[in-house]
């Protein structure tokens, strides 16, 4: 069982796997197990509410006036709500969400797809370029070079986050 948070390739039926072939896009794809089957809901509202995913609730109010809040992640996981903090659904399924921040750079991803003993959780983002090199082609930019490294780590951290919240409550502490 893979408890810590390990870069892998996209499920081909990924919501997020149309950005892999898009020019000059990045695209991530990150994998945790949990001994225990959780549903996808749960996931969604256990990794919008932890507490590293709060700090970044609070700096996205601060800085862009995109508020967000427990409830409004309640919503969000039960498919009552289609945006939620800087991001709107983009795409939903019955075990996934694919969200688009509100500039329409990044895309955030969630999978929750049950195993025998278990639940595999994903978490992937992908960043469609803006820009246009003096060569010609798509472009990311420096700034989002300059932070790739964090962006990983902040990535595996979400994701455990969110592991570590789901083995600390029971089903019920989510409703």
């Amino acid at each position: 069982m893979t408890t810590r948070a390990t870069q892998v390739p996209h499920p081909i039926n990924a919501l997020l796997h149309k950005y892999t072939s898009l020019r000059g896009a990045y695209t991530d794809c990150y994998l945790t197990e949990l001994p225990r089957q959780v549903s996808f809901s749960e996931y969604v509202f256990a990794f919008y509410t932890t507490p590293l995913f709060k700090l970044e609730r609070l700096i996205l109010k601060l800085l862009v006036m995109k508020p967000s809040s427990d409830a409004q992640a309640r919503e969000l996981a039960d498919g009552k709500r289609d945006s939620f903090a800087a991001w709107t659904v983009e795409a939903r399924e019955e075990d996934q969400i694919l969200m688009c921040d509100f500039a329409g750079s990044t895309r955030s991803w969630l999978m929750a797809v049950p195993v025998e003993n278990g639940t595999h959780l994903y978490f992937g983002s992908a960043v469609v370029p803006h820009r246009i090199s003096k060569d010609g082609k798509p472009s990311l930019g420096f700034f989002f070079q300059a932070l790739l490294g964090f962006h990983k780590i902040y990535s595996v951290l979400l994701l455990y986050s969110a592991r570590s919240r789901l083995m600390r409550k029971s089903g019920n502490d989510f409703r």
